[in-house]
């Protein structure tokens, strides 16, 4: 299909409501359940939600994957790199988590960049910095000395780097709901052990939240992997720093968290650097085609 950035934002604007919806929910459900068991559920009952979708597009039949060596390092390293965040969370900062977490473009330039050819121009290395700076004045980290914590996270970032330059080489040969439907079964078998194995029955109050994750979890990688169909991933990938200013509003309206000065400086460096890569990069994409 023919690169568009206005569809690749498009899809990027559901990626961003549902990791929101998901953020909410995940600390509810928190509260009560294991980290294993939620991720668990997710996958399972996320399954079952995919399944209009596989039924649209062919069935189990149109499943079929020429790729499936690929499919299943994506989500070894992702389910590792969710499990690395989690383990970070509780020996960390907060602050100090997401901070690193957003590093994470950094890697996702460079790997795109050597492995799938992609370029970096002067815009989507503006986009990054800025979106780092911006992170960073919304957290305002600390400067201690660098504990297992922190490598832990350095590590989980860098998986998440891998594996968006997996998902984009995957968006060359299968569908998006391919690459869901596989991310769904590979994660459900990962994870059924360590679920089992600290299985709490849920209550009544949570299971609404369990649903919603699993709805938010699943269509979340859903419009993601669909803007990566649109752009490259240097092109994409920055537009997720929103979710930093995003998740404040929320922590703001909803739980009644600070909203202070820092943040909204932040945000406004994030939002700059997003709309001159969108803004350059459209201009390219019409040059490009004045020319041909």
């Amino acid at each position: 299909m023919p690169p568009s950035n206005a569809k690749a934002a498009g899809w990027m604007a559901g990626w961003l409501a549902a990791m929101l919806l998901l953020l909410i929910a995940g600390r509810e459900a928190t509260r009560e359940l294991n980290v294993f068991q939620i991720m668990e559920m997710r996958s399972v009952i996320g399954l079952f939600m995919l399944y209009p979708l596989v039924h649209m597009n062919g069935g189990f039949a149109s499943m079929k994957t020429s790729r499936p060596l690929v499919h299943i390092c994506r989500n070894v390293v992702h389910y590792a790199a969710q499990y690395g965040w989690f383990v970070a969370l509780t020996l960390i900062p907060l602050a100090q988590v997401v901070a690193i977490e957003f590093t994470m473009p950094i890697w996702t330039a460079l790997l795109a960049v050597s492995f799938l050819g992609e370029r970096l121009n002067v815009w989507k290395i503006l986009a990054i910095v800025l979106g780092l700076v911006g992170v960073i004045i919304i957290v305002q980290p600390g400067a201690a000395q660098i504990s297992t914590g922190q490598l832990i996270m350095v590590m989980a970032a860098v998986g998440f780097g891998v594996g968006i330059v997996l998902v984009k080489s995957l968006t060359r040969t299968d569908s998006a709901v391919v690459i869901i439907f596989w991310m769904l079964i590979i994660q459900s078998a990962i994870g059924l052990i360590p679920a089992l194995y600290s299985w709490h029955w849920p209550s009544a109050h949570v299971w609404p939240w369990i649903f919603l994750i699993a709805f938010s979890g699943t269509y979340s990688h859903y419009c993601f992997t669909q803007a990566m169909r649109y752009a490259d991933a240097t092109v994409v990938v920055p537009m997720d720093f929103l979710r930093v200013p995003l998740s404040a509003a929320v922590g703001w309206l909803v739980y009644s968290e600070r909203l202070d000065a820092a943040t909204v400086v932040g945000a406004a460096l994030i939002l700059t650097g997003n709309l001159l890569n969108l803004k350059r990069s459209r201009t390219a994409v019409s040059t490009a085609r004045a020319e041909t």
